[in-house]
This record gives structure tokens, C-alpha cells and sequence, in this order.
């Protein structure tokens, strides 16, 4: 959906890991904050309310957009997304959807390395499960 501002939205945001244990956030620790950048017009996630709370209860939001003190506010929320929701994992935890872009927060020189976790939680399942062909 668009965003409520109607406007393309260029900017960090701050993001709240909510859930360490899956395939993409096993470098993050519960709770951290990320400093992610966001740059899109179509980013509001909106869904019904069955599948908000199987989203919730089935533990598949993995990022929550949330301000400085770690809060999920409405303030803080760049785009309208219900819930605050920046990510969530398919049933089997081994799709990632997200709206922030951590490929954009590699390297000091972009002003955040918070998005390298992601890559190298990767890389370790990975390493983990041999390469994911089982």
C-alpha cells in the first residue's frame, strides 16, 4: 500500500530486532536496534486482522519499526504499516519480507553497517545447514 504520507519516503529508520532465531537475525540480539535506510513510496503493510494475529502468534514479525527508546510508535512508523511491522519470515522461516533495505547499511562510509547482521546470518545457516540442500 502506499504510504500514508503519499510521498516517496527516503530516510533511516530505526528498527527493533524482534526475534534472533531464524535464518536471517541470528546475529542481531533480541531487542537490538538497527539504524536501516528506507527509500519507497509503496511501503505501508497492511493485512486483515486473521492474519495479523497469525503473523504475531506464529512469532514471524522480525522487525518492528520503533523510535530511539525502543518503542513501537506511531511516530516512528515511516509509512502507516500495521503494527509497526518492517518484517516478517513465511510459515516456514525461510523467506524474509521487508521494506527497510539493509543492503544499504553495508558500510560506515552509507552511515550504518546494522544491516551486515542480516548478510552474515546468512552466510552462517547456511554454513550450518550445507548450504541448504537437505
Amino acid at each position: 500500500m502506499h504510504n500514508d504520507s503519499l510521498k516517496f519516503e527516503s530516510r533511516d529508520v530505526l528498527l527493533r530486532v524482534e526475534r534472533n532465531d531464524t535464518l536471517f537475525t541470528s546475529d542481531y540480539a533480541p531487542g537490538q536496534i538497527l539504524r536501516i535506510p528506507i527509500a519507497h513510496g509503496e511501503g505501508n503493510f497492511e493485512a486483515d486482522e486473521e492474519t495479523l494475529r497469525a503473523l504475531e502468534d506464529g512469532g514471524r514479525v522480525v522487525f518492528r519499526y520503533v523510535d530511539a527508546s525502543g518503542e513501537a510508535t506511531e511516530a516512528a512508523n515511516p509509512n502507516g504499516s500495521w503494527h509497526n511491522i518492517a518484517g516478517i519470515t513465511n510459515e516456514a522461516g525461510n523467506v524474509l519480507g521487508m521494506m527497510p533495505h539493509p543492503e544499504r547499511a553495508m558500510e560506515p562510509l552509507l552511515g550504518s553497517t546494522d544491516g551486515v547482521g542480516l548478510f552474515t546470518s546468512l552466510v552462517a545457516s547456511l554454513s550450518t545447514t550445507g548450504g541448504g540442500t537437505e
